[in-house]
């Protein structure tokens, strides 16, 4: 039976390698079409990994934990009318998926197996911490396929191990902390990738603030009379903050740009994520070639993106690019935010409430406007500050001139 390599793909325009995280299948799986085979953490998440079709795994490569660069040899696999000969469909590479990447388990000595002791499957990375922590794992209950115990499998029974013993004895005075009992809530996977990634983001890229107040109150009135139509999607400030924000990077070109490498990477299409929150925590995914997006095109590709993000079936593909996002917290009522740049990205947007405000008016006559503030965070790698106010002043005058906004997003072609 041949067998067919599987590599490393490479899930965003920065990316350089992936670390896999977790299998979810074992070697000699039969896996089928929609069944998750493993985890992928790239800069921004942790992928879920689909087989878009049936496939047999073979060979396996890489362990859980390990990072490998982008283009490297995984795992094989067996597929085409061979796969069929061994009793499993054939398969091909999952399109737009990371392909399969699957770790090698190990087995019990046949001695234990003919003496009636059950068969011990588990990861390499779990006999690795097991040995390392002296913990038998023949009182681990793996929760893989077929019983296998993988490496959070081995975490878990290590806490539990850890919270059974007692505290030893000891004449050092404790340490008195602020906060002596209470729950603790282990983090989900997605949380933890999200904790770790903007840590990392906070600390590596360096970041400044600059913000501003839009006046909204023509594009209030110019969205209360299109919204009273008869036809056309209903639209939202936040529809007009995208078309702005693209807009902006159209004509702020020198926004359009990426750190890679210890260069500046730009991409061919004007692309955007959207702060959503989702049933696995907050995510980001982009919308993708705007340049030539019309206000009502904005709307249907947020409205479908944001559905996506909150019934759970977000592409990987759809969580990775783009330069900027934008987060606003103006549903909460919150009149400001300050956010973090996500990791691959090089600026975000935070966007607030906005809020009914006195502000003079040529003559200097008090009058009630509707004012906005905007708050950018940017990678000062990427852009100075000059560049970066000049873009923020770009997305205020859009705003504030909102009728430019109901025609092509990009004024030009990115080439």
């Amino acid at each position: 039976m041949s067998a067919h390599q599987l590599q490393m793909p490479k899930l965003g325009l920065t990316m350089t390698e992936g670390m896999l995280s977790e299998w979810k299948v074992a070697p000699g799986d039969a896996v089928s079409v929609g069944q998750i085979i493993c985890i992928v953490e790239t800069d921004k998440i942790a992928n879920e990994i689909e087989a878009a079709e049936d496939v047999v795994i073979q060979e396996l490569i890489v362990q859980e934990g390990e990072t490998v660069p982008v283009g490297a040899t995984i795992a094989t696999f067996a597929g085409g009318n061979q796969a069929q000969a061994a009793q499993a469909p054939a398969v091909a590479e999952p399109v737009g998926q990371t392909p399969a990447i699957v770790e090698t388990p190990t087995v019990a000595p046949i001695s234990a197996l003919q003496s009636g002791k059950p068969r011990l499957i588990a990861t390499p990375l779990a006999h690795r911490i097991a040995a390392q922590n002296g913990l038998d794992l023949n009182s681990v209950k793996g929760t893989g396929p077929r019983g296998r115990i993988g490496a959070g499998d081995v975490k878990a029974a290590l806490d539990v191990q850890q919270s059974a013993r007692p505290s030893p004895q000891t004449s050092v005075e404790p340490i008195v902390v602020a906060m002596t009992a209470g729950t603790l809530h282990p983090l989900g996977r997605y949380q933890a990738v999200a904790a770790r990634r903007l840590t990392e983001s906070k600390q590596t890229i360096p970041h400044f603030y600059i913000t501003i107040e839009a006046d909204l109150t023509e594009l209030v009135a110019l969205r209360s009379k299109l919204n009273a139509a008869a036809h056309g999607p209903k639209i939202t400030v936040n529809h007009f903050i995208v078309a702005a924000v693209v807009h902006a990077l159209s004509t702020n070109p020198v926004m359009n740009r990426v750190w890679a490498d210890g260069g500046l990477l730009e991409p061919s299409t004007l692309d955007v994520g959207l702060a959503v929150e989702s049933p696995k925590g907050l995510v980001a995914p982009v919308i993708t070639d705007l340049g030539s997006a019309t206000l009502d095109d904005v709307v249907e590709a947020c409205t479908a993106l944001v559905e996506s993000a909150r019934n759970d079936t977000l592409r990987a593909s759809q969580l990775s690019g783009g330069v900027i996002s934008i987060s606003n917290v103006g549903m909460f009522g919150a009149t400001g935010l300050i956010p973090i740049v996500n990791p691959g990205q090089s600026s975000i947007l935070g966007v607030g409430a906005s809020q009914e405000l006195f502000r003079p008016d040529d003559g200097g006559k008090p009058v009630l406007r509707h004012i906005l503030s905007l708050a950018l965070s940017c990678d000062h790698r990427v852009v100075d500050g000059a560049g970066a106010a000049r873009f923020l002043q770009s997305i205020k005058t859009g705003l504030e001139s909102p009728y430019k906004l109901l025609r092509r997003a990009g004024v030009r072609t990115i080439s």
